[in-house]
């Protein structure tokens, strides 16, 4: 990594404003502090973020308080199976006065749009985010919207509950950049969650500590974050050892390889470095590939995940040196 040498110190406001974010976040929501780092790193990443967990244990709160966080437009989309997709991007509607149609903006159109429990809506429904997920616009009746950067997507999911509900098809997980889960905090921490939000809920006064502009400032800062050929190899070929994996009925696509190395520059730019190690692909890995990875039925009944064939993957893939 000789030309990776002179990058090694960077301006460190980028790693800086990166953790503010951080800490902000654990004001509120009392989760491992990776989780809400890689839930920052989703961000700088121009990512979109699915949280699959039990229900009550912050998953919406930790969307709020991200976008009170960074001082952002937010909007909330209970998904429902009687939704339009519509419902969610707009509608064009007839104005009496003037004689002609008008658009009306969804909830779509703000920068972070929280989508609670995305697999009881229909798949038509759930289709209407495909575009503004991976365009960054939204078309209705022909015309194009542009959407205010950043965008970003979190949606949440039950993992239990399986009844009414519409898996999400291998495109649209494909288009999450990364999966997390919350889990329930430790006794001490629960304790004083419950005394918290009993009597003085930490949301309520939570305040901004960066700013739309500075989080466009993070995304393109990340974006110059060199990786050196090697690392690219790296990332290429735990893909492909993904897709030849017997075990595994559908492998990682490039789009997946895209996502992992946009991840691991923010992670190495949040850690105040101008290049990206294999660390920093291995340290997010997991995240980023797991949920996009379709075990194949006779490996998913002797009881193997994603997460396990990802860190399999890792292990006995040789790391450039």
């Amino acid at each position: 990594m000789d030309e990776a040498v002179g990058r090694e110190h960077v301006d460190t406001a980028a790693a800086e404003g990166a953790q503010r974010i951080v800490e902000n976040l654990a004001q509120v929501v009392h989760a491992p502090e990776e989780t809400l780092r890689l839930v920052v790193l989703c961000m700088v990443a121009e990512g979109h973020l699915i949280i699959e967990d039990f229900p009550g244990v912050g998953k919406t709160m930790l969307a709020k308080a991200l976008a009170r966080s960074v001082d952002c437009s937010f909007s909330r989309l209970q998904f429902t199976p009687d939704l339009l997709p519509s419902d969610v991007t707009g509608v064009n509607v007839f104005n009496q006065r003037t004689n002609e149609f008008e658009f009306r903006p969804g909830p779509v159109f703000a920068n972070l749009l929280l989508v609670d429990e995305i697999n009881r809506a229909s798949p038509k429904t759930q289709a209407a985010l495909l575009e503004s997920m991976q365009e960054d616009q939204v078309t209705v009746d022909g015309v194009s919207y542009e959407l205010a950067a950043p965008f970003m997507v979190i949606a949440t999911q039950n993992p239990i509950e399986y009844e009414g509900t519409y898996p999400l098809p291998e495109a649209q997980l494909d288009r999450f950049t990364l999966r997390v889960e919350i889990g329930y905090p430790p006794l001490s921490e629960e304790a004083r969650m419950l005394a918290e939000q009993t009597s003085d809920p930490p949301l309520d006064s939570l305040r901004p500590v960066a700013t739309a502009a500075d989080v466009r400032e993070l995304v393109a800062a990340a974006a110059e974050v060199f990786v050196e050929e090697s690392v690219n190899r790296y990332v290429v070929t735990l893909l492909r050892q993904t897709r030849a994996d017997g075990r595994l009925y559908l492998g990682a696509s490039p789009r997946a390889g895209i996502a992992l190395l946009r991840v691991a520059k923010a992670r190495a730019l949040a850690d105040g470095r101008g290049f990206v190690s294999p660390d920093d692909v291995k340290a997010v890995a997991e995240p980023v590939l797991a949920h996009r990875l379709i075990v194949a039925p006779e490996a998913r009944a002797a009881g193997l995940s994603g997460g396990e064939l990802v860190r399999e993957v890792l292990e006995h893939t040789p790391v450039p040196v």
